[in-house]
C-alpha cells in the first residue's frame, strides 16, 4: 500500500519547517512507501524555499506550486490530484491533528471506508486545546447549516485531516468548484452523491493560533458557498464526465481486492 500526505501551505514560513521534520520523521519511522506533498498557494514568504531545502535532502518530499493564491480548497485539490498514493491524506500545515493520528484514518479506510473524516467533536475529550467560545459557536452554527442545507450529518466537516482512497479522490476532486474555505462540505456532499462510504473518526486535536478565518466575513462566505453547492447540484453542474463514470461503492465491492492492514 502506498500513501500520500498532502499539506496545503500559504505563508507558512514560520511553522512549516517543524511540521516537515515531524511528518517526514514519522513516515520514515513507520517504514511506509509514502510521499509528502506541500502545495504552495502563492505564498509571499519563504514557504517554497523551505520545502525545496527539505526536498533536496529527502526525495519523499515534493513541492507543487499553485498559479498564485487560489485558496485552500484549490490547494488541496491540486495536491490530491498530483498525488501518487493509493491512500491520500490531507493535513493542515499547523498539524492541529498530530500526524501520529494518521493510522486511525488508515484503519477506517482498511475497514471499508472510501473517505475517513478526522473529527474534533466525535469525542470532544480528545481536544488538547479548544478554540475560543465564539469560534466554537461559529462552528456549531456552521454544522447545523450543513445539516439543513446539504444533509451532511457529521459532527465535524471542517477538521483539516481527511483520508481518501485514490478512486474516491480521482472521482470527486475533478468536480470540486469551491476553492476556498467552504470546500470541505462540497467534497463530502459529492462523496455522498456518488455513493462513497464515509467514516467519521475521532482524532486528537489542538487549536493552534494564527489561523486566518474571520468568523463573520468567512462565515458569511461559507454560508453562500453552501447555498452555491446546493444550487450547483440542482442545476447539474456536478453531472460531468467524471460523475457519469463514478459507480456506487457497492457495485465495486466484488471487484476490489482486500486492502492489507496498515503498519502502525
Amino acid at each position: 500500500m502506498t500513501y500520500s500526505v498532502v499539506i496545503p501551505a500559504y505563508n507558512e514560513g514560520e511553522r512549516l519547517a517543524p511540521t516537515l521534520e515531524k511528518v517526514l520523521a514519522y513516515v520514515h519511522q513507520q517504514g511506509w512507501d509514502a510521499e509528502v506533498i506541500v502545495v504552495n498557494d502563492g505564498s509571499r514568504d519563504n514557504t517554497a524555499d523551505i520545502v525545496r531545502e527539505f526536498a533536496a535532502k529527502d526525495p519523499r518530499l515534493r513541492l507543487v506550486e499553485n498559479p498564485g493564491n487560489r485558496g485552500k480548497g484549490y490547494a488541496v485539490r491540486n495536491g490530491m490530484l498530483a498525488a501518487r498514493g493509493e491512500i491520500i491524506v490531507f493535513s493542515d500545515a499547523d498539524l492541529s491533528s498530530p500526524i501520529e493520528e494518521m493510522p486511525k484514518l488508515l484503519e477506517a479506510i482498511n475497514a471499508g471506508a472510501d473517505i475517513a473524516i478526522g473529527s474534533r467533536w466525535l469525542r470532544p475529550e480528545l481536544q488538547i486545546h479548544r478554540q475560543s467560545l465564539h469560534r466554537q459557536l461559529f462552528g456549531r452554527v456552521f454544522n447545523i447549516l450543513n445539516r439543513i442545507i446539504l444533509g451532511l450529518r457529521f459532527k465535524d466537516t471542517q477538521c483539516g485531516f481527511k483520508a481518501f482512497t485514490r478512486r474516491a479522490a480521482q472521482t470527486i476532486l475533478p468536480l470540486q468548484l469551491i476553492e476556498r474555505w467552504g470546500f470541505d462540505p462540497e467534497i463530502l456532499f459529492l462523496a455522498r452523491k456518488f455513493g462513497f462510504r464515509m467514516q467519521e473518526v475521532a482524532v486528537r486535536w489542538g487549536h493552534v493560533g494564527g489561523t486566518r478565518i474571520n468568523p463573520l466575513i468567512d462565515g458569511a462566505r461559507m454560508f453562500q458557498e453552501m447555498v452555491r453547492i446546493r444550487w450547483n447540484d440542482l442545476t447539474g453542474k456536478y453531472d460531468g464526465a467524471s460523475a457519469k463514470a463514478a459507480r456506487p461503492v457497492e457495485a465495486l465491492a466484488k471487484t476490489l481486492p482486500e486492502r492489507p492492514a496498515p503498519r502502525v
